[in-house]
């Protein structure tokens, strides 16, 4: 079958269909020349700020991490006995000036529940939870840190006298299957639960443990508290 020829004014059809979108495209351009000065200003402004909001949130979160060290190992080289206690008062300065002057970066998280530690020790148990329980709420979504804050949470109930607030947050731990502290929490529950007068739930807590934690070095520990 021949193949159908081609004339000269179908040839140059396609080119000046090109030529014609090409000039409607640059038409359209210059007819809207200022709005499209102000979109990429828009954009320029925008990629901008986005670029400076990350190297300042890195600029700060370098800073808190510094001030967090320095506070931290003054923490540590003051943990001798007869010295801890007495510099409290300054570690909780030194952990405060991280959530006052870097309270965006990572670290402010950290020095939070540093200073709820603190409130804790100087049996200031209303003022811990309430920082731990802050804490929590800007950590919701760290599975790392959420356990041992929920822990600390639970030892501050149990330190003022509430038991049963301490049993409470001790079985959010334990009911997360994931979590890595549930060894820990299932024996600190099993404990609260005697104290509590509920010996049943304490032996059914331990029971439990014995069975899913064969492995575990607190096995000989749970087995003698049944």
């Amino acid at each position: 079958m021949a193949k159908k020829k081609i004339t000269r004014k179908e040839l140059l059809k396609g080119p000046d269909e090109f030529m014609t979108l090409s000039e409607k495209a640059v038409n359209f351009v210059r007819a809207h020349q200022l709005r499209f000065k102000y979109l990429g200003l828009a954009l320029t402004i925008i990629i901008v700020a986005c670029l400076a909001g990350i190297t300042y949130l890195r600029n700060v979160n370098e800073k808190g991490q510094q001030a967090y060290d320095t506070a931290y190992y003054f923490a540590i080289e003051n943990m001798k006995p007869g010295l801890y206690t007495e510099n409290l008062q300054k570690q909780e300065e030194l952990f405060k000036k991280v959530i006052d002057e870097y309270g965006m970066s990572k670290a402010a998280h950290l020095a939070l529940a540093q200073v709820a530690h603190i409130k804790f020790l100087e049996k200031k148990y209303d003022e811990a939870i309430d920082l731990y329980q802050e804490c929590s709420r800007k950590i919701s979504g760290s599975i790392e840190y959420k356990p041992m804050v929920n822990l600390a949470l639970a030892a501050c109930y149990e330190a003022k006298g509430d038991i049963k607030k301490a049993i409470e947050t001790l079985n959010i731990i334990v009911e997360d299957q994931n979590n890595p502290f549930k060894e820990t929490g299932m024996l600190s529950l099993a404990r609260l639960y005697k104290l509590d007068n509920r010996h049943e739930k304490a032996t059914e807590i331990l029971n439990k443990f014995i069975e899913e934690y064969q492995d575990s070095p607190f096995l000989p520990m749970a087995k003698a508290r049944l």
